[in-house]
């Protein structure tokens, strides 16, 4: 259900604004996205899984969070990280 080290350096490097970047928003929203999908998938067979529901419903609150963050400070960064992560609203 959580991702692999491997694959958050890889999100890191995606979309990091500076090199050594891990914790601008864009960085976070990546890898809340991530962890969000992994666990959508998680429940595809295991629907009666109510604790690590409630788990997801808090990473797309905080996800939803960052987003208006960013949508607020500027937002072209808000519509190109929406657009390269693919999620929709």
């Amino acid at each position: 259900m959580s991702i692999t080290a491997e694959r958050k350096n890889a999100l890191v490097k995606e979309f990091a604004q500076k090199p050594g970047d891990t914790g601008s928003p864009e960085v976070q929203i990546a890898i809340l996205t991530e962890r969000i999908n992994n666990l959508t998938g998680h429940f595809k067979t295991h629907t009666k899984d109510n604790h690590s529901r409630r788990g997801l419903l808090k990473l797309v609150s905080q996800r939803r969070s960052l987003l208006d963050y960013v949508k607020r400070k500027e937002e072209s960064r808000y519509k190109a990280i929406i657009e390269k992560l693919g999620i929709r609203r």
